[in-house]
């Protein structure tokens, strides 16, 4: 019996609770001799896992190197890369699966017999450029990596169109799209509630402007509700969030919820509010996991006028796109929503529901990994 071809999927993150990576894990497991590499436990079905430690890190904390532009320094006093090379093998897999840019020098370096395929969650070069000390002097050393090593590896993904034809332009790489959606959801669609219920999720960061959601709902109609799941990234701006909104009854904070049970929770509600003010060039490109989770929720969506994302709500049906990014035209539009509107918006996800799930996205990853093993094992 033909032994398998075995792949690594390498991330600097931790795996049992990144949707795009699990994603790749459940993809490639049974159809190859797949390994782990990541923080924390091994996920699922996988054949073997080398966890890194937790206190190491995959991003620069070298002030000199990057001021100074030594990039190889910088790259490589990487805590998570220095952890990663004393527990991975060289040259003993067919395939690495490198998710984000900082994992691929090292994925090249080691050596896998038929070649890299490299993910990348975000257009690294541009990840943070509303911060101007990154932009200065980490955005270079991005640059460099991108320059260095990109056209290194037999194919690349990212995760929206914006973002690809960016790496393209910019990189001369082709760039496939694999889109952060969820898996399909089989679940019925329920009736519009009685008060209208909004949700909307996200990371507690400062640039992403979640105080528009309080100034939209402070006049709220009494037959509407918004209730925030915030993640405690930035402590203190999430402090200032819950005091601004103790005076605006229409809002509830709750806790957040594990991802294997974060559809059925939004399935609980009638619209997700998707609106990401595009203080950086990756959120004026988003196309995120919270969209598409709503869409197997069967539930309605609003979104700001990003650009990936008002072409798929327009192309099926699936909601209503604000005027601009501010708190008054979003409080317009939840002011004009009707339950026949939402309705509509519902049965329009439970058709998209297919088409968008992520056993349509992921076959992307699956061609190029394939196209890797049988290039490569023909020419030799």
């Amino acid at each position: 019996m033909t032994e398998l071809p075995s792949l690594l999927i390498l991330t600097f993150s931790p795996i049992r609770s990144d949707p795009r990576v699990l994603k790749q894990v459940e993809l490639f497991k049974g159809k190859y001799r797949v390994s782990t590499c990541g923080y924390g436990d091994a996920p699922e079905g996988v054949d073997n896992h080398f966890a890194l430690p937790a206190d190491s890190r995959g991003w620069p904390s070298d002030k000199l190197g990057l001021v100074t532009r030594r990039y190889p320094r910088v790259y490589n006093g990487l805590t998570a890369v220095s952890a990663a090379r004393r527990i991975l093998p060289r040259g003993e897999f067919d395939v690495i699966l490198a998710n984000d840019l900082n994992t691929l020098p090292l994925a090249l370096e080691l050596q896998p017999r038929l070649g890299v395929h490299a993910d990348l969650h975000e257009f690294a070069p541009r990840e943070k450029e509303d911060d101007l000390k990154w932009r200065l002097f980490v955005a270079p050393f991005m640059r460099w990596l991108c320059r260095r090593y990109l056209p290194l590896a037999e194919s690349v993904t990212t995760v929206s169109q914006g973002i690809a034809d960016e790496y393209t332009k910019d990189y001369g790489v082709a760039a496939g799209v694999v889109t952060n959606a969820a898996p399909y959801s089989e679940r019925d669609v329920r009736p519009v509630g009685t008060p209208v219920r909004l949700i909307h999720s996200a990371a507690g960061q400062r640039y992403r402007k979640l105080e528009n959601f309080i100034e939209a709902m402070r006049d709220a109609p009494d037959w509407l509700t918004l209730d925030m799941i915030v993640m405690p990234n930035e402590p203190d701006y999430v402090a200032e969030l819950k005091e601004k909104a103790a005076s605006v009854p229409a809002i509830r904070f709750r806790d957040p919820v594990p991802y294997s049970q974060l559809v059925a929770t939004l399935s609980e509600y009638d619209v997700s509010l998707v609106f990401l003010p595009p203080t950086n060039f990756n959120l004026k490109n988003a196309l995120p996991n919270k969209f598409f989770e709503a869409v197997q929720a069967r539930i309605g969506l609003i979104v700001g006028p990003s650009p990936a994302m008002v072409a798929l709500v327009e192309q099926h049906g699936l909601g209503a796109v604000t005027a601009d990014f501010s708190a008054d035209s979003l409080r317009t539009t939840l002011h004009g929503l009707t339950a026949e509107k939402i309705s509509e918006w519902k049965r329009a996800a439970a058709a998209a529901a297919r088409p968008l799930s992520a056993e349509s996205q992921v076959l992307a990853w699956q061609k190029a990994v394939e196209e890797i093993v049988t290039s490569q094992t023909a020419r030799a």
